[in-house]
């Protein structure tokens, strides 16, 4: 029955697939309120609250904190559970309750900083276990031949949020004050629960035999660090996550004291990205379709570097570095919406249906974690060889990451073994 139902589907566009819409707009709403809230939080710490620096960068450490605390369990319970969309809702449930008590705490005068981290700690909670269930939730509702357009959607939906929100972000701030503001994130979170309930896709998932809690983590690190192509996708996820955040550290003082570009441009700058992630969204369902996801994902390590290359090398007049930044920023936005979304389409393949869970959260813990290493090697880095060197040297790096993918089975051309895969539970 799970065949015919999965070839039916297959026949019908994704954009004409009820389920995969209710998915793709909850998640675009949700994701849009967390960045209304990015602003609206820390504003409201800053000039309500007094924060003082050590309380910023707790209240700035609390939102990653969950994951490398957290992610690698979520993505054990995740394999345990029979049904993942009831903890997704209740994830989304929980988010909207806490966001929601920012607002009514201030409108009651016992708002303080302490309170702020602990909604950002629940927040961050619900939201590793959310992605820890969602993935494996994904392959329920679309069938196999569609993942990577669903994924390229996904992906699309960050892009919106990352165009939207911070303009939204901005007009909310300014007639609802901040700590109000941040109801449209709480109302974004309900949202996406009701969304998520409307789902009509039999949610039905064999759970994997646990053997306890560290077992099970251990299962999804050995599978993710001896399957070839996973251990591919990990290398190169947190290579290039790295030697990004040592290039993060320092772009902006870069981009302001060196390049001489006008703060007021570099949101316009940072924008681009977000409609380059539309644009890749659209050309690489159509482009992996017709060539193959393992050429879409060596296509875009290759061109990653080039961004970070040309800030380095970048001269010139005014109007000639926001143009060419311009241009580059955009097929980055599409570069990483490329990569991401056939890196989860081949994790979703190659990861059988019991691990599917625990191969994501080891994915997603290890590419996040590193994250927090590479901002802190850049920022150190810079203060002994200079802005430059460390923005040439961290495209050098970013460009190690096609060695990963070059070596391994995801190769064009080499073979690709695939260990057997778990049958999946019929869908009714």
């Amino acid at each position: 029955m799970k065949r015919s139902l999965h070839t039916s589907s297959a026949m019908t566009p994704l954009r004409k697939q009820r389920d995969y819409r209710l998915l793709w707009g909850a998640r675009t709403v949700s994701i849009t309120g967390s960045e209304v809230s990015k602003l609206a939080i820390p504003l409201t710490a800053v000039t309500l609250l007094t924060a003082s620096p050590a309380e910023m960068g707790l209240l700035t450490a609390a939102a990653s904190v969950p994951a490398l605390v957290f992610g690698l369990q979520a993505g054990a319970i995740a394999d345990r559970l029979t049904r993942h969309r009831p903890a997704m809702i209740a994830c989304e449930v929980v988010s909207g309750l806490a966001a929601a008590t920012i607002p009514l705490a201030w409108l009651l005068g016992i708002l303080d900083t302490p309170w702020l981290i602990a909604v950002a700690l629940v927040v961050g909670t619900a939201a590793v276990m959310f992605k820890a269930a969602n993935f494996p939730h994904l392959a329920v509702v679309v069938s196999p031949d569609q993942r990577t357009e669903a994924m390229a959607g996904l992906q699309a939906s960050y892009s919106v949020a990352t165009v939207a929100g911070p303009g939204l972000a901005g007009l909310l701030v300014q007639f609802l004050t901040a700590p109000l503001a941040v109801l449209a994130e709480a109302l974004s979170f309900l949202t996406s629960a009701l969304l998520l309930r409307s789902i009509r896709t039999p949610d039905r998932h064999e759970p994997a035999r646990s053997q306890g809690m560290w077992r099970d983590v251990v299962e999804g690190l050995r599978v993710s660090a001896t399957n070839p192509v996973l251990r591919a996708l990990l290398g190169a996820g947190v290579t290039i996550n790295f030697f990004a955040m040592t290039y993060v550290a320092v772009h902006m003082l870069y981009m302001v004291n060196t390049l001489g570009i006008p703060k007021g441009l570099i949101g316009a700058l940072i924008a681009c990205s977000g409609l380059g992630g539309l644009l890749g969204a659209w050309v690489t369902a159509r482009v992996a379709g017709r060539f193959g996801e393992n050429r879409v994902l060596l296509v875009s390590v290759l061109f990653f570097p080039l961004e970070i290359l040309v800030v380095g090398l970048l001269g010139g007049p005014l109007w000639w570095k926001v143009g060419v930044l311009a241009v580059t920023g955009t097929l980055t936005g599409a570069i990483v919406v490329a990569f991401s979304t056939c890196m989860g389409a081949i994790t979703l393949q190659e990861a059988t249906p019991e691990l599917r869970g625990r191969v994501n959260a080891t994915m997603t813990f290890a590419v996040q974690g590193v994250m927090a290493l590479g901002g802190l090697a850049g920022g150190l880095l810079a203060e002994w060889v200079g802005l430059r060197a460390v923005i040439l040297l961290s495209a050098a790096g970013i460009a190690l990451s096609a060695v990963w993918i070059w070596a391994s089975p995801l190769r064009p051309g080499r073979a690709r073994h695939h260990a057997a895969p778990s049958p999946e539970p019929p869908l009714s």
